[in-house]
């Protein structure tokens, strides 16, 4: 069983940029997340994973905030990419580390749930002075 194309973008729509679906989902009216943020892990979260799991942990790292709109996403035949550039802070100490994933969350810090996660190949060796970064559109995610 799968959704039609169109009912995933618009589910896309809705997770991403906030965009009501008619007459079935609205964005929480109270006090609906703003923002998604973005993690880098040096392992795969994994489908029951939360955003700590394997998530790299370098001095000067934290999650990415990206906000839930157009100017923060783009959602286009169900595929889902960053609108903006996406920078990490930049590396200046702890053990290198090598991200292989990326995962989308909820929450700034926290063993929050992953939305979606995705493997980076290559992989991105993070090094003293190195600040991680995805180029705009380069965050590729798909509602299939």
């Amino acid at each position: 069983m799968s959704k039609s194309d169109t009912f995933e973008n618009d589910f896309a729509k809705l997770i991403f940029t906030a965009t009501a679906i008619a007459n079935i989902a609205d964005n929480a009216a109270a006090s609906p997340l703003t923002s998604l943020y973005v993690a880098l892990h040096t392992a795969d979260p994994g489908e029951a994973g939360v955003q700590t799991a394997s998530e790299c942990a370098y001095t000067g790292y934290a999650r990415v905030a990206v906000a839930r709109t157009a100017g923060g996403f783009t959602v286009t035949a169900n595929a889902i990419a960053n609108a903006a550039l996406v920078t990490f802070g930049q590396k200046t100490g702890g053990a290198d580390e090598t991200a292989t994933y990326f995962s989308i969350g909820v929450a700034a810090s926290g063993a929050t749930k992953v939305l979606y996660r995705g493997a980076l190949t290559p992989g991105l060796l993070i090094s003293n002075l190195v600040t991680p970064e995805f180029a705009i559109g380069a965050l590729d995610v798909t509602e299939d």
